[in-house]
């Protein structure tokens, strides 16, 4: 079993979620009492997220990509940022290691082909939807990706920092994003990617007929079985 050397507290609320289904999935995998052999760094998010706010990504590259050497040196095999948005700094982080990224974009890709979608909504930070870092991932990859308008991109992102990453949920986001969602639907999207790692949080399959592409679960899934290819 390869051992996964995650970076998280971006925000922590959502890297229990990768910790938890990444050794659900061994265990599911391999059965008795498995669990995932895994190292975890997790980084002050109040750091990070004023790097974010005051366009010093660099500097929160620099963090990550710390915490990526530290991991290595721990005897990490492979490189999880538990998070969408901090994916944007992935080539500064990859410069400084010698072990491999598991890009988060990348892994979804994979399920949006598996699932035949060819044109797909995307949720997350107002980072992660206006900002080509991600979209790229997927356009190349032969998928057409539509984000909200401006307005609802400031609804998105608010939720994101002000609740979710506070471990506020709240009914009344829940609507919102749901209609946002809708008018994703209206322009043609095929299914939602929930771009950022707590929107699982808020939003579930259950709560809409389109399908939801959660890329928290993904990115937890199949880090977790490319850690047991050799097992």
């Amino acid at each position: 079993m390869k051992e996964l050397g995650l970076i998280g507290g971006m925000s922590f609320e959502s890297t229990i979620t990768y910790y938890q289904v990444i050794n659900e999935t061994v265990k599911r995998e391999l059965g008795g009492l498995h669990s995932a052999k895994c190292i975890l760094y997790s980084v002050d998010f109040d750091e990070i997220e004023r790097y974010q706010a005051s366009g010093e990504w660099a500097k929160s590259g620099e963090v990550l990509a710390d915490a990526a050497k530290a991991l290595e040196r721990a005897g990490a095999d492979l490189i999880v940022i538990c998070t969408n948005t901090m994916h944007k700094v992935a080539p500064d982080i990859a410069k400084a290691i010698d072990i491999p990224i598991l890009h988060i974009a990348d892994m979804t890709a994979l399920e949006l082909k598996k699932a035949d979608i060819h044109r797909v909504g995307l949720l997350g930070t107002k980072y992660t939807m206006t900002q080509d870092f991600y979209k790229d991932v997927l356009i190349a990859k032969g998928i057409d990706v539509l984000v909200p308008d401006q307005e609802d991109i400031e609804v998105v992102n608010d939720v994101i920092y002000n609740e979710l990453c506070l471990g506020i949920i709240k009914d009344i986001s829940k609507e919102k994003y749901l209609k946002i969602i809708d008018k994703l639907v209206q322009k043609g999207a095929e299914g939602i990617i929930l771009g950022c790692t707590e929107i699982g949080l808020l939003i579930k399959q259950g709560d809409t007929d389109i399908p939801l592409f959660d890329t928290t679960l993904i990115h937890a899934q199949k880090a977790a079985l490319i850690a047991l290819e050799d097992h």
